[in-house]
């Protein structure tokens, strides 16, 4: 019987992607690689970009206001970008994943998990809609753009066990889909 584990995600099946590996004998994370090129934009790039076109229509009020959709579509730089891995994790009930960030990132790279840690929980594992497929979070606060190479290491995760409280009778609903989908 298999109790934790990484596979890739059928998506990525011919996409060569390594499955998450321990860089060190005593290490406790596995190394998380990009599954594909992407660009990270730069927060305060993204920032400025924002805050000129804001002054813009301030200094010059004639322009046509932004509708409410204008104006979510603008903050939208401030999101965090997706980086898929094409991995899924399995894991006991008891357990879940943990995803950090590699030390180097934010020295080296200006890169951070706005959430500080990522939980993916036991019964993510080929959940409807991903099948699982573990992405991770990465907000770049440096100055400049940051590209991510299909197969660099971008996180760690970590298996985890959990205690649950006395009496504890679980959550009321199954999971229904992927990122986010417990979020009430």
């Amino acid at each position: 019987m298999k109790k934790r584990g990484f596979e890739v995600v059928s998506k990525y099946a011919d996409a060569s992607i390594n499955l998450p590996k321990r860089a060190t004998y005593h290490a406790a994370g596995y190394d998380f690689e990009a599954a594909e090129d992407i660009v990270l934009p730069s927060f305060w790039k993204s920032a400025f970009k924002h805050v000129a076109q804001e002054l813009k229509q301030w200094i010059w009020p004639s322009t046509k206001d932004m509708d409410q959709a204008s104006v979510e579509n603008s903050f939208s730089i401030f999101k965090p970008t997706l980086v898929p891995t094409g991995i899924k994790a399995y894991m006991q009930e008891d357990e879940y994943l943990q995803l950090v960030n590699r030390s180097s990132n934010p020295l080296k790279r200006f890169l951070t998990l706005p959430n500080g840690v990522g939980i993916i929980d036991a019964d993510y594992y080929n959940s409807e809609g991903n099948e699982g497929h573990i992405y991770v979070q990465l907000l770049n606060f440096g100055p400049f753009d940051q590209k991510i190479s299909k197969g660099e290491r971008i996180a760690q995760g970590i298996f985890m066990p959990f205690l649950k409280a006395d009496e504890d009778t679980g959550g009321q609903s199954e999971r229904s889909g992927g990122f986010g989908s417990s979020d009430e």
